[in-house]
């Protein structure tokens, strides 16, 4: 058997693992999936969207993408989603972040390449805040946000909050609304949107430091195609690349979406190979 033919063999599955967090309400188990790959490429590193988890149908093929192509990845659940433990309802982007950090921390990469989808895309960005901030974290090579939403507790919940929604948050703490994607309401708490605001990242410059294609739904009922040129200008120092789909929606799940996304993060990868060999 040839050494690519045995990397390929051994990079079949990706392994189930988990790592454990403190938010300071007690220890926490975040479940991850993490798949070994080749040393001289990034590991991709998958962020699911408020409410999802890492099993979705994107991540599936990404996951799947990187098995063909003998990548490293990892896809985690944030604490209160999918296999990890805690409660939704006591989430907030600070809690997330700190869970996405712990898990890129724990896989221990050199160089990454994130993919982001709606929150994970603000968390996402977050995150290369943070990692180009601190020593010894991987290098990013290439950030593909689909359907970014940073902000969007400020930018797009709060403006349109109706009476009701606002009296629940103070006598409750939460709304929820009806939820197109599943029969159970959507949560928001008051502990996330006030949260959003010291974590918004729409306010200056954002320095990425690496090259970014956006994928973005026209027909997004959640994340206007507008929230993402405007996030487009906040990255006027980064190579940035801007994919509209006519008539892509807020998932961007379907066969022609999922292979638009792989399309794009090939060119990431290649760029990242480029540079490196430069």
């Amino acid at each position: 058997m040839s050494k690519t033919s045995l990397e390929s063999k051994m990079n079949d599955e990706s392994q189930l693992t988990y790592t454990e967090i403190d938010h300071g309400d007690g220890p926490l188990k975040i479940a991850m999936r993490l798949r070994k790959g080749r040393d001289d490429a990034p590991m991709l590193v998958w962020f699911s969207g408020y409410g999802s988890d890492m099993l979705g149908s994107k991540a599936e093929a990404l996951d799947a993408y990187a098995g063909e192509n003998g990548l490293a990845m990892l896809r985690f659940d944030y604490t209160g989603h999918g296999e990890s433990e805690g409660a939704f309802k006591d989430g907030t982007i600070s809690r997330w972040l700190a869970d996405a950090l712990k898990a890129i921390a724990h896989a221990a990469p050199e160089r990454v390449i994130i993919i982001g989808s709606s929150m994970g895309g603000w968390l996402a960005l977050r995150a290369v805040q943070e990692l180009k901030a601190k020593a010894g974290a991987p290098a990013i090579e290439g950030l593909l946000l689909l359907a970014p939403a940073p902000d969007f507790t400020s930018e797009l919940i709060e403006p349109d909050l109706t009476d009701a929604q606002c009296k629940a948050l103070a006598e409750n703490g939460y709304f929820a609304e009806q939820s197109i994607y599943g029969p159970e309401p959507t949560i928001y708490t008051a502990a996330l949107l006030d949260d959003g605001r010291r974590n918004m990242v729409l306010t200056g410059i954002i320095e990425t430091g690496c090259p970014v294609h956006i994928i973005q739904g026209k027909q997004d009922p959640d994340v206007p195609y507008k929230h993402a040129l405007k996030l487009m200008s906040h990255l006027p120092a980064d190579d940035v690349v801007l994919t509209l789909v006519q008539d892509g929606d807020h998932r961007l799940s379907r066969p022609e979406d999922i292979a638009r996304m792989l399309t794009a993060l090939s060119g990431l990868l290649e760029t990242a190979s480029e540079h490196r060999a430069g």
